[in-house]
């Protein structure tokens, strides 16, 4: 917690920090790449680099939680859980699908320090950098500990989290999507994972860099692992790197280092209803838990949804239909913004409330940002409790930069 000192300081000048946080956060990537370019090369996506996505998800996170650490003693007082476990589980789980190891903090600290003084200058006083230090070791003791722990129950060392695959299949899924078929390249069993759970690919690019993404595991816990690659062609941003060299390269019989399964949007075990909501690519983790209903013969009541642009881009929009109609539970309802009548979907956005839900359910969602926004409002005018609404964010996580 937060000392009494430091509390009143950072919350006299947060609201500086936070008008200034971007702005830090900018330089502080900037100067670190240039000291460490293998950084910028090897480990941080070049993608939301150039977009800006990677910083803004930086300048959430810290103003986040340190509001969170504010706020913490009158939540306390009050009896109430704090909303800063879900937060670092979710970048914890990210760092440890990196690799990110306890000296990699110790970097991090010395150049966004430098960015917090240059861009407030005389500000920051020996009080306010002592506060604001304590802020940053807080935050960082606590993901080590979760990464530590991630680590242990993965089985590697620290870091330890990268293993080569061989490609048993390729199959294209969508217009623009393709699945890969993985099994351990000494031909043992894939490591087990839970229902939800994703893994980091590194590819190593034709200029030499080694990019990593995130890919979720798109069918249950098996020998083998499914991963499904959609391709991004730049329309909004920047054309996607390791996408675009997966799909034009990998075949059957290729090798690639993947890491250990993390991710904390996992499918809790029980009998209650549920409901599964994704919008494009997004639908990759769904299937997956999907998967895993039907192969354990679960009778669980779910209301399974999705929605994207046309019946073509809808990646596994086969296998969708055909695991809902092997639970005896569940129910499926298609949006297509494209060829929706031919499809026997609904024409337009997903919208839940014309979907009758069950009474204590617990909603999983997965897709773009607007969608998931969307969705989560209209549950919670539903009356469904917040902590049984749970999401998954592919790239950064830009919810907490605009909250």
């Amino acid at each position: 917690m937060l000392s009494p000192e430091s509390t009143a300081t950072v919350r006299a000048t947060l609201p500086a920090v936070g008008a200034a946080i971007s702005e830090i956060t900018t330089l502080f990537y900037a100067r670190m790449f240039a000291d460490h370019p293998e950084l910028e090369r090897d480990l941080f996506n070049r993608g939301n680099q150039a977009s800006g996505a990677q910083q803004q998800a930086l300048a959430g996170a810290i103003a986040a939680y340190a509001s969170l650490l504010v706020e913490q003693a009158q939540q306390h007082e009050r009896g109430e859980r704090g909303a800063a476990g879900p937060l670092l589980a979710r970048i914890a789980h990210k760092h440890a699908s990196l690799g990110i190891t306890r000296e990699q903090y110790q970097v991090v600290h010395t150049y966004l320090f430098a960015a917090i003084v240059e861009v407030l200058g005389e500000a920051v006083t020996p009080q306010v950098a002592a506060a604001w230090d304590e802020v940053y070791w807080l935050m960082a003791g606590e993901l080590i500990a979760l990464e530590a722990r991630l680590y242990r129950t993965a089985g590697v060392e620290e870091g330890q989290v990268w293993q080569e695959m061989t490609v048993l299949a390729r199959q294209q899924e969508a217009r623009d999507a393709v699945s890969f078929t993985l099994r351990p390249a000494d031909g043992g069993p894939a490591p087990a994972f839970r229902p939800g759970q994703y893994v980091s690919v590194a590819v190593r690019l034709p200029d030499g860099a080694r990019q990593i993404r995130q890919y979720s595991l798109s069918t249950a816990p098996g020998e083998s692992w499914r991963i499904t690659v959609k391709r991004v062609h730049g329309q909004d941003g920047p054309a996607g790197e390791a996408s675009g060299h997966l799909h034009r390269h990998l075949r059957a019989g290729d090798r690639l280092s993947v890491s250990h399964p993390f991710g904390d949007l996992v499918l809790e075990d029980g009998t209650g209803p549920l409901l599964l909501a994704s919008a494009g690519i997004g639908c990759t983790p769904i299937t997956g838990m999907l998967d895993h209903l039907v192969r354990t013969g679960s009778t669980r009541r779910v209301v399974a949804v999705h929605a994207d642009r046309s019946p073509a881009d809808h990646a596994h929009a086969g296998q969708l239909a055909e695991l809902a109609a092997a639970l005896p539970g569940a129910e499926l309802h298609r949006w297509y913004e494209q060829d929706a009548d031919g499809a026997g979907a609904r024409p337009g956005l997903a919208d839940l409330a014309l979907v009758e839900l069950p009474p204590g359910v617990t909603a999983y969602l997965c897709g773009p940002l607007p969608f998931m926004r969307a969705a989560r409002a209209d549950l919670l005018r539903r009356g469904v409790p917040a902590a049984a609404i749970r999401y998954e964010v592919f790239g950064p996580d830009l919810w907490l930069a605009s909250v």
